[in-house]
């Protein structure tokens, strides 16, 4: 069985034990009809300060964003019927207004009072018992009415709403909770993706790498042109995974081995301009690239991300001039963010 019908089946008793003292007391008052009367509106109460379904979605703060905060129609209306029947219940008692059993119209009352303020209506909830105290203070005078059930009103109407305080309370520390695992998981799944790259970085570098160091420790630093050739292209690679690994893919790379095949300087830098970019995205911008470097018969090129709103990437490339202190521009071309 869950809390709300625990909570519901405690609300149950209590209206049938108050319903059923009020009958009781309609045996002994002189106005036992208009007392009836009184019953059966604080019986309406009760329905509406437990059925009315609760909704404010404009209200602020926890306890107003509540589905179970009784409207505001709805508190006035209870307000309202609580004085008109405690007031009518003191006068249907007449003579009896002293007798011990007249409690009950301080309890039922102070019932309502209660689940007003469950509802989250704490200000027309004291309001209420403001006016039953008065009411009472009236009728019967201070001492009387406190040991005729105000005392046990004041009482059920404030755990209330330290009840719901602590409520609130967990509320918040749930929440912040849940936000801190949250952020916890996510900078773990960062870090757990970090390592990851390293690793794969690191198992690439070697299978680059490798093989040329290998030559150069059985060789003794001894190389042909072709090994050179082959570290200069080792180096070359390492250096573009790690300085713009989110500009490669085959085709890049591809394009990027065969212009250093051929004698060109190639280097690719990427400044984290495209972080913005999806999967989608940079697969079109890759595509444009790997095009232009398959294109161009530049000598030296330089590739670089921007972070200009319109360009994703910008490519240049220089031919060698006659003089050695000069070159051509073989190539601009900017790539745009798609």
């Amino acid at each position: 069985m869950t809390l709300r019908r625990v909570l519901m089946t405690i609300v149950i008793a209590f209206t049938a034990y108050f319903l059923v003292r009020g009958a009781i007391i309609a045996t002994i008052v002189p106005n036992a009809l208009h007392h009836l009367v009184t019953v059966a509106l604080w019986l309406a109460t009760v329905a509406i300060v437990l059925w009315v379904p609760g909704r404010d979605p404009r209200a602020k703060g926890v306890g107003n964003r509540s589905p179970s905060r009784l409207p505001l129609w709805a508190a006035i209306v209870v307000v309202v019927a609580i004085t008109v029947s405690q007031s009518q219940a003191i006068w249907a008692s007449g003579d009896h207004i002293h007798d011990p059993i007249m409690a009950t119209m301080f309890g039922a009352n102070g019932e309502v009072l209660t689940i007003l303020m469950v509802r989250r209506r704490p200000s027309w909830a004291w309001g209420g018992v403001a006016v039953v105290a008065a009411l009472g203070i009236a009728a019967m005078g201070v001492g009387e009415a406190l040991g005729r059930g105000l005392l046990g009103t004041f009482l059920w109407v404030g755990i209330a709403q330290l009840m719901l305080w602590s409520v609130d309370r967990a509320y918040l520390d749930t929440a912040r909770l849940v936000r801190l695992q949250q952020a916890s998981a996510a900078w773990q799944a960062s870090q757990d993706a970090r390592r990851a790259e390293r690793r794969e970085r690191v198992r690439f570098a070697l299978a680059v790498a490798g093989p040329v160091l290998t030559r150069v420790v059985l060789s003794g630093g001894r190389l042909d042109d072709a090994e050179r050739t082959d570290a200069l292209t080792a180096e070359g690679t390492l250096r573009d995974e790690l300085r713009a690994h989110r500009l490669l893919d085959d085709d890049v790379r591809a394009a990027i081995r065969m212009t250093r095949d051929r004698g060109a300087s190639v280097t690719v830098i990427d400044d984290d301009a495209l972080t913005d970019l999806g999967d989608d995205a940079l697969e079109r911008v890759r595509a444009v690239l790997a095009e232009a470097l398959r294109a161009t018969d530049a000598d030296r090129i330089i590739v670089r991300t921007t972070p200009d709103p319109d360009t994703a990437v910008t490519i240049v490339g220089r031919r060698a001039a006659p003089r050695p202190d000069e070159d051509a521009l073989a190539l601009w071309q900017e790539i745009p963010r798609p």
